[in-house]
């Protein structure tokens, strides 16, 4: 059974959906159905985590050992705080590299981007300029993407699938702002062959 670690924030954790409708759950149950045995998630997720109180928690879980598979979601606190992007490519450079040392091999992290917040009415609450939220997720996102690339790191982008009927109610938890279980399954849809992909050799 390969292991598997799941690093993230709210969108890792699944806020507002049952543990079995996060979506690094709804994607070991896709893969298993491939073939792939993949464990249950350990998550070191949690909602509000920015990228600095990823890297503290990872920090106090050590000594984590090698794991077979880990994904990395993390970035919209750091966006919804105001931090530079520039504090978020430290961040998540640091990150990246903690998940290298953690599997040793390029081929066995998956980033996930992040979703853009901005559509859902929880944004419109707050009063944000959903066109602002939406350049500086995707600037965001762009530091994530080449750094992932230029470690050979797949990186699956998500962000378009939560800008199509990211508002809408049944695509929202309760809280109208996190993802409901449907929307995770659309963004598996998405990851599932990467991460087929990245795990076959070893089913």
């Amino acid at each position: 059974m390969l292991r598997y670690l799941a690093l993230g924030d709210s969108y890792t954790i699944g806020e507002g959906v049952a543990p079995t409708q996060r979506w690094p759950a709804q994607l070991v149950r896709a893969l298993r159905q491939d073939g792939i045995e993949l464990a249950e998630p350990h998550y070191i997720a949690t909602t509000g985590w920015t990228t600095g109180e990823l890297a503290n928690a990872i920090d106090a879980a050590q000594p984590l050992g090698r794991w077979e598979f880990v994904s990395l979601g993390i970035g919209v606190n750091d966006q919804y705080r105001g931090y530079s992007r520039s504090a978020y490519r430290e961040g998540f450079e640091h990150l990246l590299a903690t998940a290298l040392h953690l599997t040793g091999r390029e081929d066995r992290v998956l980033a996930v981007s992040i979703p853009d917040w901005g559509v859902t009415p929880f944004a419109l609450r707050q009063g944000r300029d959903p066109d602002v939220v939406r350049r500086e997720i995707d600037d965001f996102n762009d530091v994530a993407r080449r750094h992932c690339e230029a470690h050979r790191v797949a990186f699956v982008d998500i962000t378009p699938i939560s800008r199509d009927r990211g508002g809408e109610a049944d695509m929202l938890a309760d809280d109208g702002l996190h993802p409901s279980a449907a929307m995770y399954a659309r963004w598996v849809d998405a990851i599932l062959p990467v991460a087929h992909t990245l795990l076959a050799a070893d089913a």
